[in-house]
């Protein structure tokens, strides 16, 4: 590492400096970095003495960077990701399905994809260690980009700028009803038939409240005004309180919905509605053995049921 006024530059104090930009919090940014909080916050002190600027305002109850600060954790974040490439590059050449792969998933995948997928992965490739996150689709894709995870599990369409996808499988959605609401009595349905019904979504941020929206878009269904749920499980308590109606992915009905009580799913008739899931790596990744072994385990497992 380079020398600062006879000082070297240190990758651990970088990562203190990025915990502490990512957390706005000292105590917690020592604990991811597992050290004491005395150690991290004389070490940014000796830091920003050594490069002769503030990086972070030191307030009682707030932590916030500087602008320099904000800068210079940016380049930081670079310098992290290509000292983590050499490492694992090194690892890789080693045993390329072996070691850590940190995957992030969508909240509204990991909790249905993972049950179906973990158990292939410990038996086809058992050196490999998942480790696992849950973002909506916005800091997922910075932190693809940061280096904090090596690949990303997701729907498509997003920006690709620098990124590598492939498609892992087409999921068509469910109708999610109230078990004695008179559409339970089909057997199938067509976006049509929700025209004046009220249609219960996730909150902001949340892409498949965009993609139940966009298929609803032409049906003349109502939103609540005052309410947004934070995950499906909300979502199915209020379809079975008699609260409305909601589109699930085909994965969700596989689990907790199949058997829930006081609610009935119903699939869209032919050509139904569809959202496309893909796995997102940096060009620059040296886990590409890793991640696309991952994927194919996942379109073997899930790819062709989901879509059928």
């Amino acid at each position: 590492m380079p020398y600062i006024d006879g000082m070297e530059l240190k990758l651990k104090d970088l990562r203190y400096l990025v915990a502490v930009a990512d957390l706005k919090h000292f105590g917690r940014a020592a604990a991811r970095c597992f050290v004491s909080q005395p150690t991290l916050s004389a070490q940014l002190k000796k830091l920003e003495q050594g490069l002769g600027v503030q990086l972070i305002e030191r307030t009682p109850g707030r932590v916030a960077l500087t602008p320099v600060g904000e800068q210079i954790v940016a380049r930081a974040r670079r310098i992290l990701e290509a000292g983590d490439e050499v490492v694992s590059l090194a690892h890789n050449l080693r045993d390329p399905l072996a070691g850590k792969l940190r995957v992030a998933l969508l909240p509204t995948i990991g909790p249905y994809l993972l049950p179906l997928v973990a158990p292939q992965v410990r038996r086809q490739l058992p050196r490999l260690e998942l480790r696992l996150y849950e973002y909506q689709t916005a800091p997922l894709l910075e932190k693809l980009h940061g280096g904090e995870i090596d690949v990303g599990i997701l729907a498509l369409p997003v920006d690709l700028a620098g990124l590598a996808v492939r498609e892992l499988y087409r999921e068509p959605f469910m109708v999610a009803l109230p078990d004695r609401h008179p559409l339970a009595a089909r057997d199938s349905l067509r976006a049509a038939d929700l025209k004046g019904e009220q249609l219960l979504l996730l909150e902001d941020g949340h892409c498949l409240r965009d993609q139940a929206l966009e298929v609803c878009s032409r049906t003349g269904v109502r939103e609540p005004q005052d309410f947004r749920a934070t995950s499906l499980e909300t979502l199915r308590q209020m379809v079975a309180a008699g609260a409305g109606i909601t589109l699930l992915p085909e994965l969700a009905g596989r689990g907790a919905y199949r058997n829930a009580r006081g609610v009935a799913l119903r699939p869209f008739a032919r050509p139904a509605p569809t959202r496309q899931i893909g796995a997102l790596w940096r060009r620059s990744s040296a886990r590409l053995a890793a991640i696309e072994a991952l994927c194919g385990l996942i379109i073997n497992e899930v790819g062709g049921k989901a879509a059928a």
